[in-house]
């Protein structure tokens, strides 16, 4: 059976006033599992009016009404794991406990909202000049938008909602086409939480949708993440509009491994980064960047772990990776590995040909290791966004370190090293967002915040933690003094200063 997959505006589930519609389809199968409805101009505009009148009354409760709301959605999360899980398995492609982390990686920027009256206190400044006291306070931006994509359904509008919620905004989420339905499974658990009707609202749509946001003069801040080319298109458009803009886009996330690291840790984790979720992650390693001696340990032993992988139908047990989540991905990811073996590259272990019985039209490709990489090369200059792993071999540290920062993106970078030395000159010298040492997926925890640099953001907030509320609000300055009558004149054609005050 199939299902529908319409829009959510203002509490309700609502069709698409156009015709336009686009199947969804199981990645692991191939099969149309669920038609989404495409809006337009109409469902725009209602769910921006939806929004706005929403967010004057939400932003004037109390935040501890508020976050009630955000405890109870908390709950309601955990409760409703496994259901939403296998959703995501369904219209995304990837393992059902990797479809569970994501929902737990997410839950932990719910329970950092939670907590959203710690975080949002301003300063006072009492007697800051005589009889006059000054303070801050920050107040919401009012109707912002988040536009996500589709590897990571649940955890990425995670990464926005919740703390544009508990700050007194009324939010809006474009997800990607290609795995709809988490948002609106979201929603639902919003309502259910007891958030008012009109402040979470989804609508679905392509460039039409996104250009609309984009453009639309009572959208205050538009969150996006994605790729690159339209990171940019998003926040000079945004920007352009006079729009709070936070845009994250692509990655070529490298591992530099020193000849002394554990070799047993470095590979079990470059295999895991490499090939977990079909390497459909924002902080996939994609790259290793191998020192001396340890390129030949390295491509060696990775070689055997992909050999082990379990390529398969997400919701089977034992699974290691699932599908990529479109034919058209599946494609362009062979392309790039043929282009790899024409320029010169050794294919180590290729994943081509997979075939996952009784799967024969699924999305598959299987893990594979690319050896001898040029910076040159389609494989190593693109962001391949599949399960394939490139190597590329140094002589040193510093040379490692070049090759990383010559890199247009800025991601996230790990260095594998036993060395204080090394790990100290790599996370200091190298010019990227987020670093790790020994730990090759440096994705910050909620109270820190998650963002690259170069051509990996546009914008100067990063994602969630202290940036995403600095992000979702205003700062105002507040100074005030309550004379008494009898002193309420002296008022000077000078500029005042607290020295004479």
């Amino acid at each position: 059976m199939t299902y529908e997959v319409k829009h959510h505006i203002n509490g309700e589930e609502v069709a698409s006033a156009g015709t336009e519609r686009q199947n969804i389809l199981n990645p692991a199968t191939g099969e149309t599992i669920g038609t989404l409805h495409l809006g337009g101009d109409a469902e725009l505009q209602a769910a921006v009016a939806a929004a706005k009148t929403a967010s004057a009354s939400w932003g004037e409760l109390s935040l501890a009404r508020r976050t009630a709301v955000l405890f109870k959605f908390r709950e309601l999360l955990v409760a409703n794991t496994d259901e939403l899980a296998e959703l995501v398995v369904r219209e995304h492609g990837k393992v059902l406990s990797d479809a569970k982390g994501e929902i737990a990686r997410g839950q932990e920027i719910v329970e950092y909202a939670c907590g959203i009256t710690n975080h949002i206190s301003g300063a006072y400044t009492p007697q800051a000049a005589t009889g006059i006291d000054a303070f801050s306070l920050r107040q919401p931006l009012g109707v912002v938008a988040g536009i996500t994509p589709f590897n990571f359904p649940v955890m990425i509008q995670l990464w926005m909602a919740p703390i544009a919620i508990a700050a007194g905004n009324a939010f809006i989420l474009k997800p990607s086409e290609r795995d709809p339905g988490a948002a609106n499974f979201m929603a639902k658990l919003w309502e259910e939480a007891g958030l008012p009707a009109g402040v979470f609202n989804v609508l679905h749509g392509g460039k039409e949708m996104v250009d609309g946001l984009l453009n639309h003069k009572d959208v205050d801040g538009i969150s996006f993440v994605g790729s690159t080319p339209i990171a940019k298109h998003v926040h000079a458009t945004a920007t352009a509009n006079g729009k709070r803009v936070q845009a994250l886009g692509g990655a070529k996330n490298h591992a530099l491994i020193m000849p002394d690291a554990n070799m047993d840790v470095v590979t079990d984790h470059l295999t895991a980064a490499a090939f977990g979720a079909a390497g459909q992650r924002c902080m996939a390693i994609s790259v290793a960047v191998a020192v001396g001696d340890a390129a030949d340990i390295v491509v060696e032993r990775v070689a055997a772990k992909a050999r082990e992988v379990k390529v398969a139908n997400g919701m089977e047990a034992g699974a290691d990776m699932g599908p990529l989540i479109t034919e058209a991905s599946r494609d362009r990811v062979k392309r790039i590995i043929t282009e790899a073996e024409t320029d010169g590259a050794a294919i180590v272990v290729d994943g081509r040909d997979l075939v996952v019985a009784d799967h024969e039209n699924g999305f598959f490709v299987g893990p594979t290791l690319i050896d001898h990489v040029k910076r040159e090369m389609s494989a190593y200059a693109e962001e391949i966004f599949g399960p394939v792993l490139v190597v590329v071999r140094v002589d040193s540290l510093e040379e490692g370190i070049e090759v990383i920062n010559s890199n247009p993106f800025g991601n996230g970078t790990c260095i594998f090293t036993d060395s204080g030395y090394a790990a100290r000159k790599f996370t200091r010298d190298i010019k990227v967002g987020m670093v790790g040492v020994n730990v090759p997926l440096p994705v910050p925890l909620a109270n820190h915040s998650f963002g690259g640099w170069n051509d990996s953001l546009f914008g100067e907030h990063h994602i969630y933690g202290e940036d995403g509320l600095r992000f979702y609000t205003r700062n105002k300055a507040v100074t005030q003094r309550f004379p008494e009558r009898k002193d309420a004149s002296g008022a000077s054609f000078n500029f005042e200063s607290r020295n004479n005050g």
